[in-house]
């Protein structure tokens, strides 16, 4: 009978969770980045045919677009953790994002939604009024916001849907799924840089921005379709409200004299554990110290949590406060990253047909080749060196996560230079043939030469970008699991806004009286070039500094495992 029960309660238990809500999940995001990168590369076309907008003005929105949608996910992930949880979270980022992506399809559809349609160039054109700009700008918003639903928590969903610690294979199972997860990203945002943007080439509007339409609503239902399938945790605490109060309740008790562990008593949410907070950032320890034993009820829980905290409240502040040196190193590669504007500059001045064929590469589509490169490492990586590697040496092989981080560095660092020296060379080329005061002419040089730098940043990312979000949710505790799942995006979002400072303040460094500075509007007469060597210079100080922050910051919490694993036998002996 027992027996039975037992068979019973393991085959309810299987029927929830697991590899089983991998496809739904993963599902989600494609489909949701198919539709929201697809509105992005041809954007700047739309505001400037359908709403008169300027360059500077339209490029000028899409950059707070792509800032807010970035910073978006700090949002999704505050909510997530503190109030609604993963799924509700991913669901309401969903239907968000639905609806913005229908705003904005509206004003395809809708004549009075938009200014009436002029030549900017021939023209003086009216611009949107204040209602039809809004309505626009309330479409982006959503659409931000959706995505900052659904981008800090899907990765955090999915990869607790198939943590467990009592699995032998666990590390490598969470590595794969990390590998093969954005692996379908990128071949989602693939889909987007080449398909979606065909569509609205050659078939318009309505239809181009009408797909990723429904391409978000399709996300939803493969989502909630799998719902009975999918265990929802319930949220305990407020997360952040947590850290104030360690902040707090640490200030307060700083008068104490810190003394050896064993000298005090400690605050712990399970009343039956005896461990004590870790000596690095000793002063947080204050805040769990127990000085009066009234502060605590009968059930073990204190009576005033802004006058006692727990000893694992601490250490989640401690976790994140340890990891900032670490985020903040990989700020420098997505400024390198964030670079998309000058090689599609750069390739329309450039022979783009493939051989003899009359078909053009259209300019922004050259990022197909750092796309494509990290779902073909993922797949080289994981199915091909790994495997390789641990029947060769008959032990499983792991590359260290801060050395796949690294390595990512020092590719990115590579690629810049190679963006340099390439344009160095197109540059000469375009003064030669004549075409230095024309930025439009199309040099007697391959776009192809461009293939090389989009396959380093590729690869760059492709080692760094899945090693950061690796790092993080492994080395934070799983109740911040959805903020570890977008500490990356905010760094993109940061570095978007650190990358435009440093361009205007070389622009203004280098701009002399009557003198065009290194970033022109007219490629040829500016040195674009030289702006890419000031990149790889603070690349390489960055990869430096990585260095440091690696030896700061000790030994990933899976190589304290591994070295625990390999003393316990030794202890035996």
């Amino acid at each position: 009978m027992g027996e039975e029960l037992s068979q019973e309660t393991h085959h309810s238990t299987r029927k929830k969770g697991g590899l089983i809500t991998m496809p739904f999940i993963i599902a989600n995001e494609a489909f949701e980045r198919v539709a929201s990168y697809g509105l992005v590369p041809n954007m700047i076309l739309y505001l400037m045919s359908d709403y008169n907008i300027g360059v500077a003005k339209g490029t000028n929105i899409i950059f707070l677009w792509t800032a807010a949608t970035n910073f978006a996910p700090i949002l999704g992930a505050f909510l997530a953790d503190s109030y609604l949880g993963s799924f509700l979270t991913i669901g309401l980022g969903s239907l968000l994002s639905l609806l913005g992506m229908s705003l904005l399809w509206l004003t395809t559809m809708v004549p009075h939604l938009k200014p009436p349609h002029c030549n900017q160039s021939t023209e003086t054109c009216k611009p949107p009024s204040t209602s039809q700009f809004a309505f626009l700008i309330v479409a982006f918003m959503f659409i931000s916001l959706g995505a900052g639903g659904v981008k800090p928590c899907s990765l955090a969903f999915g990869a607790e849907r198939i943590d467990n610690t009592k699995n032998p294979n666990n590390k490598r199972t969470l590595e794969s799924f990390f590998g093969w997860y954005y692996a379908s990203a990128m071949i989602a945002v693939l889909v987007a840089y080449t398909v979606i943007v065909y569509i609205q080439d050659h078939a318009g509007w309505r239809v181009g921005f009408g797909v990723p339409l429904i391409l978000a609503l399709l996300s939803i239902v493969m989502f909630f379709l799998a719902s009975p399938l999918y265990v929802k945790t319930k949220v305990e605490k407020s997360i952040f409200t947590s850290f104030v109060q360690v902040i707090v309740v640490a200030y307060k008790n700083r008068k104490l004299v810190d003394g050896p562990s064993n000298q005090w008593h400690y605050h712990h949410k399970d009343k039956d554990s005896d461990a004590v907070p870790t000596k690095k950032l000793r002063f947080l320890n204050k805040a769990c110290i127990i000085q009066d034993p009234k502060d605590i009820t009968p059930d073990g829980v204190t009576s005033n949590p802004w006058r006692l905290c727990t000893v694992e409240q601490v250490e989640e502040l401690k976790s994140l406060i340890r990891i900032l040196p670490l985020w903040s190193s990989g700020l420098v590669m997505a400024i390198n990253i964030s670079q998309s504007t000058f090689p599609v500059i750069q390739a329309k001045t450039m022979d783009r047909h493939l051989g003899s064929s009359h078909f053009q590469i259209p300019a922004a589509s050259f990022s197909f080749f750092a796309f494509i490169i990290l779902p073909l490492w993922v797949l080289v990586y994981d199915r091909v060196i790994i495997p390789s590697a641990s029947k060769i040496t008959r032990k499983p092989v792991h590359l260290n996560v801060k050395l796949r981080i690294g390595m990512g560095f020092a590719f990115s660092t590579l690629a810049m230079a190679v963006s340099a020296i390439v344009e160095h060379v197109r540059r000469r080329k375009a003064i030669q043939q004549g075409f230095r005061d024309n930025a439009h002419a199309v040099i007697n040089m391959s776009a192809m030469w461009l293939v090389p730098q989009y396959c380093l940043h590729g690869l760059a990312e492709a080692l760094s970008i899945i090693g950061q979000n690796e790092f993080y949710y492994s080395e934070l505790p799983k109740t911040i699991s959805s903020i570890a799942a977008s500490l990356f995006l905010l760094g993109l979002a940061v570095a978007n806004l650190l990358a435009s400072v440093i361009l205007n303040m070389i622009e203004k460094l280098t701009r002399g009286s009557g003198k065009e500075g290194w970033i022109a509007t007219n490629i040829n007469q500016g040195h674009y070039d030289r702006y890419y060597w000031v990149l790889v210079v603070i690349s390489f100080i960055n990869l430096l500094y990585f260095l440091v922050c690696c030896w700061a910051y000790g030994p990933c919490v899976n190589e304290k495992v591994k070295d625990e694993c390999i003393q316990e036998p030794n202890e035996h002996m």
